[in-house]
């Protein structure tokens, strides 16, 4: 059973930016959920009670209906009720002029415009959630942009959650084809190859004696200086630019032994900076295309 739930409501007006709020706290590692209808959420909470797994949820709510003020506020009152969850609204707005300009430029029509009119449409929602709006933490993205926003939500609700941005590590091989979704991927073909040393052909480039030969050529220690100077100094940029993630893919010709070690080795020297989480994959650590004669 989950001891305690960080739960965030994300409402606002239409076209101020919810989906960009919820992407935002999905890289935050919430769990979240889109246009949950109020009525819900007991429920739901009585799922997330007995996973035990989830502890930190964001919902967008649809604010259309007019009973929904009411019916929000019941439903989280009897949810607080527990003192097992913290409960935050961010109420999301933008000026009337920025709102028509948006909804202009992506030709949608306004949920609550049943004549047709933006305007209109805004002044009724306006209307509907003016008692919420009050209660809530409000966030203006008038002149934010999509990037600005997912910074301003994430420097209100880190938290603990200090790791916003990881390095995913993955090893290749060339003849399997290359990752897509490498941000960037470093050939190693040119380096020494184990497969040509009868004994360490079985093996892996976790195995020692495969790690130890790749490690032992002046060549290797040479590059990976180098590379492992090039990645340090680039990952702060990444961050910088609001990027979750970035990939880096490493390739052999079959993704067993260079590309393993070398991954290995760079994966553990980012840990040791103490800056960035690291998730490893070896993708065709366990292939072998093994040649067949044929008469």
């Amino acid at each position: 059973m989950v001891d305690s739930l960080k739960l965030v409501v994300i409402t606002g007006m239409s076209g101020a930016g919810k989906t960009v709020a919820m992407q935002s706290f999905e890289d935050m590692n919430y769990f979240c959920i889109d246009n949950l209808p109020p009525g819900l959420l007991p429920k739901f909470w009585e799922l997330i009670k007995e996973n035990g797994k989830v502890t930190k949820l964001a919902l967008v709510i649809d604010l259309r209906s007019r009973n929904f003020f009411e019916e929000l506020q019941q439903v989280l009152v009897q949810m607080e009720d527990t003192q097992m969850i913290e409960t935050s609204i961010v109420f999301l707005d933008a000026s009337d002029e920025e709102l028509v300009s948006r909804y202009k430029e992506t030709r949608r029509t306004h949920p609550l415009a049943m004549d047709g009119l933006v305007t209109e449409g805004i002044r009724k929602e306006r209307a509907l959630l003016e008692e919420i709006k009050a209660e809530a933490m409000v966030i203006d993205t008038t002149t934010l942009s999509p990037r600005q926003l997912r910074d301003r939500i994430m420097s209100e609700f880190k938290g603990d959650n200090t790791h916003t941005f990881r390095v995913e590590m993955v090893s290749f091989g060339f003849k399997y084809g290359l990752p897509i979704d490498a941000n960037i991927a470093m050939d190693v073909r040119f380096l020494p190859n184990p497969h040509y040393i009868e004994e360490l052909r079985p093996m892996t480039g976790m195995d020692q004696p495969v790690y130890d030969y790749v490690m032992s050529f002046e060549e290797t220690e040479n590059f990976y200086q180098q590379f492992k100077e090039l990645v340090l100094s680039i990952l702060p940029g990444y961050k910088k630019e609001g990027k979750t993630s970035l990939t880096i893919a490493i390739g052999c010709t079959g993704g067993q032994h260079r590309s393993v070690a070398l991954t290995e080795r760079l994966a553990k020297d980012i840990k040791e900076t103490e800056l960035y989480p690291v998730n490893i994959t070896h993708r065709d650590k366990g292939k072998r295309k093994e040649s067949v004669n044929r008469s």
